[in-house]
């Protein structure tokens, strides 16, 4: 498997190179992939500091992506600034990420981390608390999420 992470400066970038571009490319990989998803976030905020899309001084992303329960959307969304946020700030080895939204009551959680034993520090340390205390159970009707080893040949 392997995820393939794009960031557009604008969405106006983005439709224009859909429109121009992207028909030519995909046929020219015809073949080469098979169970293809794509999803289209739009920012909301960062996680910890000013998101960079620069995966160079990170081994490990973690990404999550969750479908929501409709009424409890915007509880997910603030429980995701006001206290996850702050927990993966404040563990070593946590560079950046973001939160993203899409229609339909999806998020994507994406976070950078120096290496996957400070990611799984974290892990251990933190998430069943932050569960708890979040009410994450009640927000997520689905999730869905993986540990992406970087591949620095693979990034451009």
């Amino acid at each position: 498997m392997a995820h393939i992470f794009s960031f557009w400066e604008s969405r106006s970038f983005y439709d224009s190179f859909m429109a121009r571009s992207h028909d030519r490319l995909a046929t020219s990989q015809s073949g080469t992939f098979k169970d293809m998803q794509v999803r289209l976030f739009d920012y909301r905020f960062d996680v910890k500091t000013g998101f960079e899309p620069r995966f160079t001084d990170a081994d490990l992303v973690r990404v999550a992506h969750c479908r929501v329960h409709e009424e409890r959307a915007e509880h997910f969304a603030l429980m995701q600034e006001k206290v996850w946020n702050p927990a993966m700030a404040g563990s070593p080895g946590m560079i950046r990420g973001l939160f993203g939204e899409a229609p339909g009551h999806e998020f994507l959680i994406l976070s950078m981390w120096h290496q996957a034993a400070e990611h799984g520090k974290y892990r251990v340390e933190r998430v069943e608390r932050l569960a708890l205390r979040t009410q994450i159970e009640a927000d997520v009707a689905a999730l869905t999420g993986d540990l992406v080893d970087l591949e620095p040949g693979w990034t451009v």
